[in-house]
């Protein structure tokens, strides 16, 4: 029987599981010389959207709060890490193109989810 965590429900913790998979997938053909660079890098910051959800949810609201605006900040190394990739022509166009609608989706569903749990504690205070 498998354990069921809340945090595994939200939409966006799932998109961006899929998102660190996509990540995974693309970055196996980099150059073998940037393992421990750009490959190490954009890996660590895809998993670091999800990872930051999970953690910041079994926390205060004020702190789930805090750790939402990490994983945006995640988000946004994502893009740049991407960039470096397209500039050195790691990735695909269609792939970086993927990858951007991908993170712009995550960026406004983590926007939403902040938005909703600070208007929730100003509510309840």
């Amino acid at each position: 029987m498998k354990v069921h965590f809340k945090f595994e429900e939200l939409k966006v913790y799932q998109k961006a599981l899929a998102f660190a998979k996509m990540v995974y997938i693309t970055t196996n053909n980099y150059p073998k010389q940037e393992m421990f660079g750009l490959t190490s890098q954009l890996r660590r910051a895809a998993i670091s959207i999800a990872a930051n959800i999970a953690e910041g949810s079994s926390r205060t609201k004020k702190d789930f709060c805090h750790f939402l605006y990490i994983s945006q900040g995640s988000v946004y190394e994502c893009v740049c890490l991407l960039d470096v990739s397209c500039s050195q022509e790691f990735c695909t166009e269609q792939t970086y193109a993927d990858s951007r609608i991908q993170l712009e989706e995550i960026s406004r569903m983590l926007s939403g989810l902040k938005n909703a749990i600070e208007t929730s504690r100003k509510r309840s205070v």
